[in-house]
């Protein structure tokens, strides 16, 4: 990857990440999570606190020993030099969940941030051109990354692990953090197919990336790996950021999709997927025309993206039969919601127009990041559509599960308005 991903929300630059915005007129100190002044119906402060607490009291020394899920993290400030280290939980057993965000479905908020908190991230700083003279703990970080098995860690840090809890929408959420003197684990096991692309020095990063995900490899596992620098040409090899990683391997992958999709017969009819998911509502709808693609996403008050707000807030990115130059404005789950729905169509063999809709309603008290989205859209695309033989009879459906109107929706989205100019334009040929 050439160029960096950029940040989904300037906002969250700082690393501690989430913190209520407070002013004057703001009710957090009032309500002291009891009064839920803010609308929502749990206080996320609280969440956040309790599952903190629970954490705080295990890791009280300079030493931590638990079982890595295996989980690691490559952060981004100060690039080319970032910290990286594992991510490591006070606790022995089988904590493999704590990292796939693939079986995170059904989960609670509350379940979500308790063992993400329980998470602590050593820090250890290299340079992502020469990570490979990382010495020890780059090497064992790297061996975590690739390993499909929870191993047994042990940190040594130089101070005692702190800090603010990391909320985003990119990246999946963890506990406190502290710099790394001395790490060890256990017997990694690795999953032979990476563990080919690792050693093969002469394949691209692309062409590992493609081909362990065409060969059953979670996506999850793949960005864990191209993190690492794990794949590529041998001296081309870099670290790569967390968060630009997750949305690297979803560009990749559906751009690759991509290519069967927009030569495909389309679809002869519209449908409509509907899910709910953590007080999140999505209406995807598929339209018999060429590809084309938006994800237009609608934060309520008292929602994560806009906490304070008296309005709903509206925002989409799309593209065209001829994709996108520039980055979405929308961050990364336009690529992670691109990806799933290119995978329905890949199945299927056919091409389709997409537009999804997302309702992100007050209790969705806290960012767990972009898994987020691509997990939700592939489970409404497991769900038996609504079928109709126009796109007023779709949208009326629409209407029926989503609360903002639907004249609002077409306003917003660039894909739909074009589709009914072009509709009313061969009308009249």
């Amino acid at each position: 990857m050439n160029q960096p991903y950029p940040t989904a929300n300037a906002a969250f630059e700082d690393p501690g990440a989430f913190v209520l915005p407070r002013s004057g007129n703001s009710p957090c100190s009032i309500c002291k999570g009891s009064k839920l002044l803010c609308g929502k119906p749990r206080c996320p402060l609280m969440v956040k606190f309790y599952s903190r607490t629970r954490t705080q009291r295990l890791i009280d020394s300079l030493d931590l020993a638990g079982s890595s899920p295996p989980g690691v993290f490559i952060g981004r400030f100060g690039y080319p030099k970032v910290d990286i280290g594992p991510l490591v939980p006070p606790e022995h057993g089988d904590t493999a969940i704590m990292d796939t965000p693939e079986n995170w479905m059904g989960k609670s908020i509350e379940e979500i941030t308790d063992f993400r908190f329980r998470l602590v991230r050593g820090k250890y700083r290299v340079d992502v051109k020469d990570f490979q003279l990382g010495g020890r703990i780059m090497d064992y970080t790297r061996e975590l990354a690739l390993a499909v098995n929870p191993l047994d860690v042990e940190m040594s840090f130089a101070k005692r692990p702190v800090g603010r809890i990391v909320l985003d929408d990119e990246i999946q959420p963890f506990g406190p953090s502290g710099r790394v003197t001395t790490l060890e684990i256990g017997n990694p096991k690795y999953d032979h197919k990476v563990e080919k692309a690792y050693n093969d020095t002469d394949l691209k990063a692309v062409d590992a990336v493609k081909g362990l995900y065409k060969n059953g490899v979670m996506v999850s596992k793949i960005q864990k790996a191209f993190s690492v620098g794990a794949f590529g040409i041998g001296k081309n090899r870099k670290l790569v950021p967390t968060r630009w990683s997750i949305t690297a391997v979803d560009d990749m992958l559906g751009k690759d999709l991509l290519q069967k999709t927009k030569v495909a017969p389309t679809i002869n009819e519209f449908r409509v997927y509907d899910w709910t998911q953590l007080d999140n509502r999505w209406s995807v709808l598929f339209m018999p025309t060429s590809w084309r693609y938006e994800l237009i996403e609608a934060w309520y008050p008292n929602t994560v993206w806009n906490p304070m707000g008296k309005q709903i807030d509206l925002i989409s990115s799309h593209e065209f039969y001829e994709g996108r130059k520039d980055y979405a404005e929308i961050g990364g789950c336009y690529y992670a919601a691109r990806l799933a729905v290119n995978e329905l169509l890949t199945a299927e063999r056919r091409q389709a127009g997409v537009v999804i809709m997302r309702e992100a309603h007050p209790g969705y008290i806290m960012p767990v990041g972009v898994w987020n989205v691509r997990e939700n859209v592939r489970m409404a695309l497991k769900q038996k559509p609504e079928r109709f033989d126009t796109l007023e009879k779709a949208m009326a459906h629409i209407g029926t599960r989503m609360e903002i109107p639907i004249p609002r929706w077409i306003r917003q989205s660039g894909v739909l308005t074009d589709f009914i100019r072009q509709r009313r334009i061969d009308d009249y040929t």
